[in-house]
């Protein structure tokens, strides 16, 4: 038997930021988001020779480990390790034999949620292996705790919940980690238009969001007042953002992003810096009217809104710093199968 599963990768439009804690316990998240083309995968072959062998293909790594009650997280893929650490301890109780193959179609601290979106990817194989009695809302909460407290890895709530639901999104965060995810039914012409105008671009540079979050989070608990009024006008920015999706506005959504951005700097040290900066400004002057960078800033993919016919403009002023990364929006979440 083999077991597969993949999970999508995702754009996040509006409202990054407010997912965090503490400010999503204190005050409450909005997040809007999409996933697209870009996946997690993860494959799983029982074994019966008491081993388990470990592989990420896109990072090159294989590992190969005794089956044990618990793997020592020691910074050798400590994703999959602490999946499995978890699966034993809530629902199996013996260890298990198996070999655990992945793949990310983007690179680490690109933006794009990858590492949540493995995780969410690696534990959906286990539940279908497993059949385990984990739903949609389950599994996005078990992999955060898995990130998010197991492994202590820094970081917001909304990625989970994307690759595991999929779709156009309106999540809402609450204290005692309650979410809610809230699809959007937005017309398949006003998809079309915005995948054809959000250009996706890659500086060809990544970050450690980690420690970005961590000081945006300390800037929350200190209450440094302009922290946290910017956070506040990012969860303006995802309601504004789900209005003008959902009335077909879409050449709004430049302007959107581009009041974001300018707030979504001003949240912690290290967002943006002198090239990105540069990249900005350059995509701006070429036609594009708003962008930010995807996911907690610092480096990986940023998305740039083109209206009318400025697309090609951009892209070919661009070039100089990096590349267009092809996509289309998806519908589906997590999404397992057996072979």
């Amino acid at each position: 038997m083999i077991v597969r599963s993949k999970a999508p990768l995702r754009l996040g439009l509006a409202g990054g930021g407010t997912d965090v804690s503490p400010y999503s316990d204190i005050y409450g998240g909005a997040i809007l988001n999409a996933t697209i083309s870009l996946y997690a995968y993860a494959t799983i072959i029982p074994r019966n020779d008491g081993k388990i062998i470990l592989n990420s293909f896109d990072r090159q790594k294989s590992y190969e480990l005794n089956a044990e009650m618990e793997l020592a997280i020691n910074g050798k893929l400590d994703l999959h390790k602490g999946i499995y650490n978890r699966i034993i301890k809530d629902y199996i109780g013996k260890p298990l034999s198996f070999e655990l193959s992945t793949y990310v179609d983007a690179p680490p601290g690109s933006g794009l949620g990858t590492s949540s979106t493995l995780v969410v990817a690696i534990l959906g194989a286990f539940v279908e292996w497993l059949n385990l009695p984990l739903g949609e809302y389950d599994i996005a909460k078990l992999s955060y705790d898995i990130e998010r407290i197991d492994l202590a890895m820094a970081g917001g709530k909304q990625d989970q919940y994307a690759a595991t639901f999929g779709g156009v999104n309106y999540m809402e965060f609450f204290d005692d980690n309650k979410v809610i995810v809230n699809p959007l039914r937005i017309k398949n012409e006003y998809l079309n238009e915005l995948a054809y105008n959000l250009l996706l671009f890659n500086t060809e540079t990544s970050r450690f969001s980690s420690s970005i979050i961590e000081r945006q989070s300390k800037n929350i608990i200190n209450k440094e007042s302009k922290s946290i009024e910017a956070t506040h006008k990012l969860k303006e920015q995802a309601v504004r953002m789900k209005e003008a999706l959902l009335k077909g506005e879409i050449d709004k959504i430049g302007e959107i992003l581009d009041y974001g951005w300018k707030h979504k700097k001003l949240l912690a040290e290290g967002i943006t810096n002198p090239l990105i900066d540069k990249i900005y400004d350059c995509a701006i002057s070429s036609g594009a009217t708003g962008g930010k960078i995807s996911g907690a800033g610092g480096g990986g993919f940023i998305i740039f809104y083109c209206p009318q016919n400025t697309r090609n403009k951009v892209i070919n002023a661009l070039k100089q710093f990096g590349d267009i990364k092809r996509y289309e929006f998806t519908n589906y979440g997590l999404t397992t199968w057996s072979v």
